[in-house]
């Protein structure tokens, strides 16, 4: 294709234009290319000199110094990807933010009205067509002009030389040393400019070079680019600019603060009409064209820059920043952090997620409503699909921003520090189930007994290097209690967790060791603290004395409903470029972490917690589906949970306080004064809430539950060493009356059948030795 044709735009249908006439090689464009063949002759550099700076002699600078350092640039200009925005969307299609580090949407052409593209070329560069990289008559009038000022009062860069300066400081990005650089007024840099100006003339036809500019170019108020620009002044797209709009936008270009619209109208109005009066001038429009698009006014309809997380809706913004993270951490999205930064920066993706709008609506709904965003404390809830890792919902009480005054934070409670979280909470009894597990797998029955006295020592513990021993054998601190004075064994395994005996779960752990419960909890997806710490081999751990996340234990308990696949947490499920182009995401990662047998026996458990005897028997759902769950609460109050599931929805509550801890006893909560918070009475009910919500439209899914016999009635209580008695219970134990509780609770079982299978009673290695243990620290 020749340069004449490649350079001739094309008509665009339905438009009014005075056509142009095919570009013809003037005189004054032939001595251009002249000035390009020998190099940038010494007129050039003359031309040059006196345009940027007038007293140039003065500093000794020589034509053929110019010259020389024309010779030596290289000419292999590139161009860099423009940064765009990008949007991120929940599982339905729904727009959960905007994020940009500039607001720029590319688009090409024939997306821009051909209105704003003549209106650029005729306010900026009304010869653009007409010259190459270099428009001398322009440069001549601009000498002349900067000659009689003696200031360089007009310059002479044409639409493609600015587009180059307009690279540069692309390239430079938040570097404002470098957009210094790229924006400096010397010779060099003219100089520079104008090979790379001549170059792309070669490379690029002038309407390539001309939508690349307006993809480009800066228009005040974080708009980079025409569509952002057509976007935030008027809401619409560029292609449908009329004349007064687009001369408008045609104008903010020279000086986006002088010419804003929105700031300075009447100045924006004479700069409009400025450039209205530049397109009669070339035969673009008509006169009355131009006096109809003058009597119109400004016609802005305004939009607030709307950038990050912070503008998410339904509380969608934690999760939002948590798309950030996995972004700039996971390796497949670059080998280095710096690449990842790259790409979340440079932007222009559309990122695809797990998120379900209904279920993080039923969150977001139960953590504003049970919790007050004045409250000393706070909640935090995450949902998990089982057998996918599919993160479904992430909400929490204090609202995404940076006003504390408004308890706004960036905090997000739910996750670990690493991924935009804080130093995480400890589970307290909601780790239990994880101790359960590992003692299973370690060949233990479901029926396993411990004495389970309401008071022991600290027994010594095997650790994966070596033993823990207690050193504080006899003293208080050197001891662990039951909750309730009445609580005292023996138990098995589904009387002590329905009723969160401590020193069952104690006992247990000393016989299969600290080892096996610290490796159960990584197969789970607890690979180390909440900030970032390994996990402390100490006998309090199976207690949830380490602090963890809302995320965390969501996905340990999604993997109990699993039957004991652990899939790793999921919050992507695709990413594509704007030109709809995948990007590579790293998909969840699932493995079986348990024997199903062992899963099931878990889930038979965790059902008996929610039923008539259990910590959690209050929290039943709507529409009486089967649950199962864990209760937890942490030392002096300071942290309460309640995870749960059904067979297909897992879901995970902390309630407390975010920083140091606010012990919640006599405390008012959501307007509700309770004397002391426990995990069934403070974050049992938001669960119940959104949980009950979440389900609404999902089938019901029945657990595989197996046989677990009940032991026999204990006749003498106190033979344990409680020295009391508690009310009968199945199993002969006391129902679970923490201290403050309401009485009441569910008080017949659901009627459904269980799918009940008889447990392998072979699989242990039968009951526990414990006597004569742990007597020395």
């Amino acid at each position: 294709m020749s340069r004449m044709s490649r350079r001739t735009s094309s008509p665009h249908q339905g438009d009014t234009w005075v056509p142009r006439p095919p570009r013809r090689e003037t005189p004054l464009g032939l001595v251009g290319h002249l000035l390009k063949f020998l190099g940038y002759s010494t007129l050039a550099g003359v031309l040059l000199a006196g345009l940027i700076l007038p007293a140039a002699g003065a500093l000794g600078l020589s034509a053929k110094n110019t010259a020389d350092n024309f010779d030596s640039i290289p000419d292999d200009f590139k161009t860099p990807p423009l940064s765009q925005a990008s949007q991120i969307f929940d599982a339905g299609g729904g727009l959960i933010a905007k994020v940009y580090e500039r607001d720029r949407t590319v688009i090409p052409a024939d997306q821009m009205s051909p209105l704003i593209r003549q209106a650029q070329v005729d306010i900026e560069d009304a010869r653009f067509y007409e010259h190459g990289a270099v428009d001398l008559k322009g440069v001549l009038r601009a000498v002349t002009k900067n000659a009689e000022s003696g200031t360089a009062v007009q310059g002479g860069s044409t639409l493609t030389q600015q587009y180059v300066k307009n690279v540069n400081v692309e390239k430079a990005g938040d570097d404002q040393v470098a957009v210094r650089e790229a924006q400096r007024k010397t010779i060099g840099r003219k100089i520079q400019e104008l090979k790379y100006a001549i170059k792309l003339e070669e490379d690029l036809t002038k309407e390539q070079i001309l939508s690349n500019y307006l993809n480009i170019t800066f228009y005040g108020h974080q708009a980079y680019g025409i569509q952002a620009a057509s976007q935030r002044y008027f809401s619409k797209d560029a292609k449908d600019l009329t004349l007064p709009e687009a001369a408008t936008l045609a104008g903010l270009v020279q000086n986006p603060t002088q010419y804003d619209p929105k700031l300075h109208p009447v100045a924006a109005q004479k700069r409009r009409d400025t450039v209205i009066d530049k397109m009669v001038e070339n035969k673009h429009i008509t006169a009355d064209q131009a006096r109809e698009a003058k009597a119109a006014p400004l016609g802005l309809r305004y939009k607030e820059p709307q950038n990050g997380c912070i503008t998410a809706n339904a509380g969608m913004g934690f999760f939002c920043d948590y798309v950030r993270h996995v972004i700039k951490q996971d390796p497949v999205f670059g080998k280095t952090a710096a690449e990842r930064k790259k790409l979340w920066d440079q932007g222009g993706l559309n990122v695809y997620t797990t998120l379900d709008p209904v279920k993080q609506a039923a969150a977001q709904n139960a953590v504003s409503t049970k919790v007050f965003v004045t409250d000393p404390v706070s909640a935090a809830m995450t949902m998990v699909e089982p057998g996918s890792g599919k993160i479904l919902a992430m909400a929490q009480t204090r609202p995404y921003g940076l006003d504390p005054n408004k308890n706004q934070t960036v905090v997000n409670y739910n996750v670990d520090a690493a991924m935009g979280g804080g130093n995480g909470f400890q589970p307290g009894s909601n780790f239990k189930p994880i101790v359960a597990a590992a003692a299973l797998e370690a060949g233990l029955p479901s029926t396993q007994s411990y004495p389970a006295q309401n008071r022991i020592d600290w027994p010594n513990m095997s650790t994966c290097s070596g033993t823990w021993k207690n050193l504080k054998k006899g003293k208080k601190e050197g001891t662990v209690p039951n909750e309730s004075a009445s609580e005292a064994g023996p138990y098995e395994l589904k009387q002590a967790m329905a009723l969160s005996v401590n020193t069952y779960f104690v006992q247990m752990e000393q016989e299969i060791g600290l080892c096996a419960v610290k490796q159960m909890a990584n197969k789970l997806g607890v690979a180390g603290k909440a900030n970032g710490d390994a996990l402390e081999e100490v006998p309090a751990l199976g207690l949830g004395t380490q602090e963890v996340s809302p995320l965390t234990m969501a996905n340990v308990y999604a993997t109990f409903a699993a039957r004991g696949t652990y899939c790793t947490p999921l919050a992507i499920n695709r990413i594509t470029t704007v030109d709809g182009k995948d990007v590579p995401v790293t998909p969840a990662k699932c493995d079986r972490v348990m024997a199903e047998n062992t899963a099931d026996v878990i889930n038979t458990v965790l059902l008996g917690v929610t039923e008539k005897g259990g910590t959690a028997r209050d929290l039943g759902l709507d529409d009486d589906r089967q649950i199962a769950g864990k209760t937890g609460t942490a030392d002096e109050k300071k942290a309460a949970w309640f995870s749960g599931y059904t067979g297909n929805l897992a879901g995970s509550v902390w309630l407390g306080g975010p920083a140091k801890g606010v012990p919640m006893k006599n405390i008012r909560i959501g307007g509700h004064y309770q004397d002391e918070v426990f995990g069934a009475t403070g974050p049992g009910p938001i669960w119940q809430k959104a949980m009950s919500d979440a389900v609404r439209s999902m089938p019901e899914q029945d657990f595989r539950t197996v046989y677990i016999p009940d032991p026999p009635p204990k006749k003498d209580p106190s033979a344990s060493g409680s020295g009391s008695s508690g009310a009968s219970a199945p199993g002969g134990s006391r129902p679970e009356t923490a201290p403050g509780w309401p009485g009441g609770g569910r008080t017949t079982a659901p009627t459904r059948p269980r799918n009940a299978q008889p447990t392998d009673q072979g699989q242990g290695q039968g009951q526990a030795q414990t006597e004569g243990q742990g007597d020395d620290h």
